[in-house]
C-alpha cells in the first residue's frame, strides 16, 4: 500500500493498480486523472503484472497473447525498482510518462521508450536495466497480490479500491471505457462505478466492445 499522505488531505484515497503495458488500463488511469479535478479523490498508484497473473496459464492463452506477455515484465520491473529506489511519489508520473511513449505516441515497451520515459521525469537511466531484473520480484508480486486479492484472480488490470461505507475497501476491475471521460463525464462514471461497486453481491456489467482505445 502506498502511504497515508491523503489521509491528511481529506481527500477520498483511490488505490490503482496497472500494468503499463495495458492499453486499457491506461484508459482507465487518464479517467482517474480527471476524476482528481472534479471529486475530491486522490489516486494511490500501485503496480501489478499481467505477466505474474497468467504465468500459470500461458499454455491456455492464445500465441499473440503469451507474445505480448513476454515483453511485460520489463515495464512493470521498472516501475517497482523506481519506487523502491526513490518512493511511492516516482511511481504516477513514471506511468504517465511510460504510458504516453507506449500508447499515445505508439514506440511500444521498447528499451529506447522506457529510457524516455526515466528521462522525461528525471530518473536515472541505471533504471532501465532493471527490465532484465529479478531484484525486486518479490515486492511485485507483493504488489500484484495485493491488488489481485482484493477482486480475484478472474480479471485483469486495473484494479481500483476504495474506501467503502463501513470502512472496508470496496474494490473492483475497470471500468474499461475509451476515449477517457473527461469533465462532467468522468464524474457521471465515478460517481456510477462507485454507487454500483457498493452493492454487496454485484459483480458485473459487461457488453462486447466494439471499438479499440481511443489515446487523445
Amino acid at each position: 500500500m502506498s502511504d497515508n499522505s491523503t489521509a491528511t488531505t481529506g481527500k477520498t484515497p483511490a488505490d490503482f493498480w496497472f500494468d503499463p503495458l495495458c492499453p486499457w488500463a491506461w484508459m482507465t488511469s487518464r479517467w482517474m486523472l480527471e476524476v482528481e479535478k472534479v471529486r475530491d479523490v486522490e489516486v494511490r498508484w500501485h503496480v501489478m503484472s499481467l505477466a505474474v497473473l497468467n504465468e500459470d496459464r500461458l499454455d491456455e492463452l492464445p500465441e499473440e497473447y503469451r507474445e505480448l506477455l513476454s515483453k511485460a515484465w520489463g515495464p512493470v520491473r521498472v516501475v517497482i525498482a523506481a519506487q523502491q529506489k526513490h518512493g511511492d511519489e516516482v511511481v504516477g508520473p513514471l506511468y504517465t510518462a511510460l504510458g504516453t511513449r507506449f500508447h499515445n505516441r505508439g514506440e511500444g515497451p521498447t528499451r529506447e521508450a522506457v529510457l524516455g520515459a526515466l528521462q522525461d521525469v528525471g530518473l536515472p537511466a541505471e533504471l532501465a536495466d532493471f527490465a532484465d531484473s529479478e531484484e525486486y520480484d518479490a515486492e511485485l508480486r507483493a504488489s500484484h497480490k495485493e491488488g489481485i486479492d482484493k477482486v480475484g484472480q478472474d480479471v485483469g488490470t486495473p484494479v481500483i479500491a476504495v474506501p467503502g461505507a463501513d470502512g472496508e475497501q470496496i474494490a473492483f476491475f475497470g471500468p474499461v471505457v475509451t476515449p477517457a471521460p473527461k469533465g462532467e463525464e468522468a464524474a457521471k462514471l465515478w460517481d456510477g462505478t462507485l454507487m454500483v461497486a457498493s452493492i454487496p453481491g454485484f459483480y458485473e456489467i459487461k457488453r462486447t466492445r466494439t471499438q479499440g482505445p481511443i489515446f487523445d
